[in-house]
C-alpha cells in the first residue's frame, strides 16, 4: 500500500520525506520493526519509544510517526546520507490515536464489515457480552468477542493482556473475525482502553453502559472518579444507539454528553422514572434442576424470562443483553432459550446443582464483590452458605482482612485455602484471613490445598447447601513461587461430582 492511503483520518504534520512510499505494516514494538513498516513512537508512563528510533531505522524502517522532534535519535542511527534521505517523518499530537487510525486502515477497516456492540461499566461487562454472544449464537449467527476472558473467534479462545487490547491487536482480531465470516463483533470497552485511545476511530452500532462506581483510580490508571466517569461515558459518543442503566446513581452525568440515540433500561422499583425497557416481578428460584431468576420484561419489549445465573445484578445484565438483541430483530424464543441456559465461565457460574447441593464458581476476589456475591446467594435461602476462598500473595493485606471479615459475617462456613500465593507462604496468607474471621465469631476450617478444600466442601455438603468457590473464576492456573500450574476450579468440582456418581446433576449446557 502507499502511505498516503492510510492517512485519510489522521491529523499530522509532514516533517520530512514523501507520502508516496510503499508501506506494508504498522508496528509500535521496536522488536517487530521490519522494512516497509510504519513505526509509531509513543511516550508511555514507563517507556518512551522515541528512544528506539535508531534501532528501528537500522532494522529497515523508513516511516516514523512521532510526538516530538527526533533529530538526536536520527543522528544516533548512523544511517548513510542517501538512506536518511528516504526517511519519512509524520509528527502528530497523539501517537496512540494515530496508531488506532493507522491500524484500522492497515487491515482495511474490518470492524465496518460487522455489526459492532461495545459494553462498558464498572461491573457486568464480561457477563453482558457473554449473554449477547449466547443469544446471537442461539439465533444461528456467527459472533466474535473480545474481553477479559480473551478473544473468541468461532469457539477458539486467544488470551489477551488487557480487557481492551491495544488498537493494532484489536483491528487484527477484527480482520480475523471478518475473514471467518463473523456477522457480529462484541467487545468489552474498558475505561483504560478509552483513555489510551485503543478504540479511537471505532463507530459502534450499539453501546451499553451497565453501571459505574469508584474503581481503577490510581497513579497508572485514572486520576480521580471524575476522569474515570468521563472516559467511560465517551462510549456514548462513539455509538449509533446507546443503552444505559437508568437506576445508576450517576445516570445524569453518564448521559450528559451523549451524542447517540439513547434508550434506558432498569429493574423496576416503585416511584421511579419509567425506562424504555423494564424488568419487574423478579423471583429467585432454587431447585435441584435450576438455580437462577425469573422476571417479566415490559416497555418496548414484552416477554417472560428465566435466567440461569443467580442474582439481581445479573437481571440488569440480562436486560441490557436482551434489549440490544431485540434491536437486532432476533426471535424472542431464541433470546429466552439462550438466557435460560447461559453459562459464563467464572462469573456466577453454576457448575452443579442437585438435591445434594449447588456449587458455583465466581471471580469475586475483593471485599466489594465478595459481599455482593454472598448477599445475593442469601436470597436463595440455602440450608448453609459455604464459601471456599483464599487471597493472592504479594498484594495488600487489607484484602485478606476484609474478605475474612465478610466470610465470617455472611457465610455459615468459610473454608480458607490457597489462591495465587505467588512468593508468599500459603500458611501466612491463611493466618491473616483467619484472624479476621475469628473476630466475627464465624465458623471456619483451614485446608491449604485448594483441590482438597473444594473436594471437602462437596463431600461434606448437607442437602440444600450452596457452595461458592471464589477468587479465581475463569483463571486456569495457580501461581506458586513464580510458576503457573494448571488449575481450574470448575474441573475440580466436576471431577468430584463424577466420583460421587450424583445422577441428579443438571447439565444446563444440554438444556
Amino acid at each position: 500500500m502507499i502511505l498516503r492511503t492510510w492517512l485519510n483520518e489522521l491529523d499530522y504534520e509532514l516533517v520530512r520525506g514523501s507520502l508516496d512510499v510503499e508501506v506494508t505494516e504498522v508496528v509500535y514494538d521496536s522488536r517487530k520493526a521490519v522494512p516497509g513498516a510504519v513505526f509509531v513512537c509513543m511516550a508511555g508512563t514507563r517507556v518512551d519509544s522515541h528512544r528506539f528510533v535508531p534501532d528501528v531505522l537500522r532494522a529497515g524502517v523508513r516511516v516514523l510517526v512521532t510526538e516530538r522532534d527526533i533529530e538526536e535519535e536520527l543522528a544516533a542511527s548512523g544511517l548513510a546520507e542517501d538512506e536518511m534521505g528516504r526517511v519519512t517523518i509524520l509528527k502528530t499530537a497523539e501517537a496512540r490515536r494515530s496508531l488506532a487510525l493507522l491500524s484500522a486502515a492497515r487491515f482495511g477497516y474490518p470492524a465496518s464489515k460487522m455489526i459492532t456492540i461495545g459494553v462498558t461499566g464498572t461491573k457486568g461487562k464480561t457477563t453482558t457480552t457473554h449473554m449477547i454472544k449466547a443469544i446471537l449464537e442461539a439465533a444461528g449467527k456467527k459472533v466474535g468477542m473480545i474481553g477479559t476472558t480473551g478473544t473468541v473467534i468461532n469457539g477458539q479462545v486467544t488470551p489477551t493482556m488487557n480487557t481492551t487490547p491495544e488498537s493494532y491487536e484489536l483491528h487484527q482480531s477484527f480482520a480475523k473475525m471478518a475473514e471467518a465470516g463473523c456477522q457480529y463483533m462484541i467487545m468489552e470497552v474498558s475505561s483504560q482502553g478509552i483513555k489510551m485511545h485503543r478504540v479511537d476511530g471505532l463507530a459502534f452500532d450499539y453501546g451499553i453502559f451497565t453501571n459505574i462506581s469508584p474503581d481503577h483510580i490510581g497513579p497508572d490508571e485514572h486520576a480521580d472518579f471524575a476522569e474515570y466517569l468521563c472516559c467511560k461515558s465517551r462510549l456514548l459518543s462513539m455509538c449509533r444507539i446507546g443503552l444505559v442503566n437508568l437506576n445508576d446513581g450517576h445516570f445524569k452525568e453518564i448521559v450528559k454528553d451523549a451524542s447517540c440515540r439513547l434508550y434506558t433500561y432498569r429493574v423496576k422499583e416503585d416511584g421511579e422514572t419509567k425506562a424504555d425497557f423494564e424488568a419487574s416481578n423478579v423471583r429467585y428460584v432454587s431447585r435441584p434442576d435450576f438455580v437462577g431468576t425469573e422476571f417479566d420484561v415490559t416497555g418496548n419489549l414484552d416477554m417472560d424470562v428465566r435466567l440461569g445465573i443467580p442474582g439481581l445484578f445479573n437481571v440488569d445484565n440480562a436486560l441490557a443483553a436482551l434489549c440490544v438483541c431485540s434491536f437486532l430483530g432476533l426471535p424472542k424464543d431464541r433470546i429466552v432459550h439462550a438466557l435460560e441456559h447461559i453459562r459464563v465461565n467464572g462469573r456466577m457460574e453454576i457448575v452443579h446443582t442437585s438435591s445434594r447441593c449447588t456449587v458455583l464458581v465466581d471471580y469475586a476476589h475483593n471485599a466489594v464483590s465478595m459481599e455482593s456475591l454472598l448477599t445475593t446467594l442469601r436470597q436463595y435461602h440455602p440450608r448453609r452458605l459455604v464459601v471456599v476462598f483464599g487471597c493472592g500473595g504479594n498484594r495488600s493485606k487489607d484484602r485478606r482482612y476484609s474478605m475474612g471479615e465478610i466470610g465470617g459475617r455472611l457465610a455459615d462456613l468459610s473454608i480458607i485455602t490457597a489462591d495465587n500465593s505467588r512468593y508468599e507462604k500459603v500458611e501466612d496468607i491463611m493466618a491473616d484471613i483467619r484472624g479476621s474471621i475469628e473476630k466475627t465469631g464465624g465458623d471456619f476450617v483451614e485446608i491449604p490445598d485448594r483441590r482438597d478444600a473444594i473436594r471437602s466442601s462437596i463431600l461434606h455438603a448437607q442437602p440444600g447447601d450452596m457452595i461458592a468457590v471464589i477468587g479465581k473464576g475463569h483463571e486456569d492456573y495457580q501461581e506458586i513461587n513464580g510458576v503457573r500450574h494448571h488449575f481450574l476450579d470448575r474441573e475440580v468440582i466436576e471431577e468430584t461430582i463424577k466420583e460421587l456418581g450424583d445422577e441428579t446433576q443438571y447439565d444446563r449446557n444440554n438444556g
